[in-house]
């Protein structure tokens, strides 16, 4: 952690030009830390400090960053400090950043590349945004099931420095087709004579290049994997994904459903930084879309303007019966995304899930329509029972509308996360609506 008294000292060695002095005082940071204090100096320290890290040091750090803070330190760098830059981040993290750029910039930085570099980065652009070959890296330990223990050992210490993890070690075939993995320990406790197969268990997982990166984090998840391979339709291994990218990849899926479930485009960049422009074209279309479907709210209660008239104490209870069956809508529609978005529950589930629904829901629409019964036996006596079975069917109703509507948008390819709490909301508050005053309406014999 950086400590309240940092700050000023590293902003003294740059005022005094010390890089000596400055790397050795980072020389034991950890690079998240680094990074961190890079964002609290003035842009030109920012640059300063960034110039006197070592080369290695300097690609750590800038992995940390954002990609808003990575964009904006590399405007100020020299072409020769961005192609050494770029040439020594690590493949999966020079992609991220080149993705998150325009076109032509990142057409820039390409020409900055070596050769081999470029033919690299070309290649993992070539994989659809959101795909896990997007977030794979070609750097890892391959080694052949025919070669000793000892021989494998040798092959981990020579790929050891450049690769992402030594944690896996990726048995492959002549035709480099993946055929299983290891955990290094498993090498180092078995004897050097020994063939790398007689260690083998012959099971692993891997994620097909083309699949969608979601996908990757749950077989990440289910197998409690530190790094899974990667491979093409014919089972090559093209790469490797790390589970410290993946966990970037959970964050920011879980923060973009965060903000659907709130009515909200997701915003790409931090909050603090986000212009009023940004923030409000997140958040005018879902608003504008909301005000259109409460205007059939507002619709039922002018319809039933007589049945008003006729017990004016229905409008006392309005608000609290029909906010209720959107807040249970808002619960059932919160877990069944959630439960959706991690695997938990799948298509078929459907029936099933319905099923146990109706049943939450009976029971919670019950201890409702008893407290509100209560309060309608002191409030106005003469509609107890119109507000008692109102209660249980708004809840009944927004429940199941809460728990179908994100199987529905699964079912359609859409993002079960679009079953905003919002938007969940008014399509009970609309249903809440009619309910209520179909009821009163034919319970006080109104127009009879």
């Amino acid at each position: 952690m950086i400590e309240s008294d940092t700050l000023p000292v590293v902003q003294g060695l740059i005022a005094e030009r010390n890089w000596t002095e400055l790397r050795h005082s980072l020389g034991e940071w950890p690079a998240p830390d680094v990074a961190r204090l890079l964002l609290e100096l003035e842009k030109r320290d920012r640059v300063l400090l960034f110039r006197a890290l070592s080369r290695d040091r300097s690609a750590d750090v800038f992995a940390q960053l954002q990609s808003e803070d990575q964009n904006a330190l590399l405007v100020d760098l020299t072409d020769e400090e961005t192609r050494r830059l770029l040439t020594d981040l690590p493949p999966d993290d020079r992609t991220a950043l080149l993705e998150e750029l325009p076109g032509q910039v990142t057409q820039q930085l390409l020409n900055l590349l070596p050769p081999e570099d470029l033919a690299e980065a070309r290649e993992l652009l070539g994989y659809p945004e959101e795909s896990a070959g997007r977030l794979m890296t070609p750097d890892y330990i391959a080694v052949r099931k025919h070669w000793t223990v000892e021989q494998a050992l040798r092959q981990v210490r020579r790929r050891g420095k450049i690769a992402e993890t030594v944690n896996r070690v990726f048995i492959v075939d002549g035709d480099w087709r993946l055929i299983d993995d290891l955990e290094l320990r498993r090498l180092i406790l078995a004897e050097p004579e020994d063939t790398v197969e007689s260690v083998m268990d012959h099971t692993f997982a891997a994620v097909p290049a083309m699949a969608d990166r979601e996908e990757a984090v749950r077989i990440v998840q289910h197998y409690d994997q530190v790094a899974l391979p990667v491979v093409d339709s014919t089972g090559v291994l093209m790469g490797i994904v790390t589970v410290d990218d993946l966990l970037d990849v959970a964050e920011e899926e879980a923060t973009e459903d965060f903000h659907k479930l709130g009515s909200t485009i997701p915003v790409r960049v931090s909050l603090k930084d986000a212009s009023v422009g940004v923030l409000y074209r997140a958040r005018v279309g879902w608003l504008l879309v909301l005000v259109m479907m409460n205007i059939f709210s507002g619709a039922g209660i002018a319809y039933f303007e007589d049945t008003l008239d006729a017990m004016i104490a229905l409008a006392f209870f309005l608000p609290l019966l029909i906010d209720s069956g959107g807040n249970a809508g808002s619960q059932s529609a919160t877990l069944m995304v959630r439960a959706l978005a991690i695997g938990d529950v799948r298509m078929k589930d459907w029936f099933g899930m319905i099923g146990k629904e109706l049943f939450v829901a009976a029971i919670l629409g019950a201890t409702m329509a008893a407290g509100v019964a209560l309060i309608a036996t002191v409030r106005a006596p003469d509609i107890v029972a119109v507000v008692a079975v109102t209660m249980m069917l708004v809840v009944l109703v927004g429940s199941v509308i809460g728990m179908s509507l994100p199987f529905l948008l699964t079912r359609f390819g859409f993002d079960p996360a679009t079953a905003s709490a919002p938007l969940i909301t008014s399509i009970a508050d609309i249903c809440g609506v009619l309910i209520y005053f179909n009821i009163a309406t034919w319970y006080l014999g109104v127009g009879a």
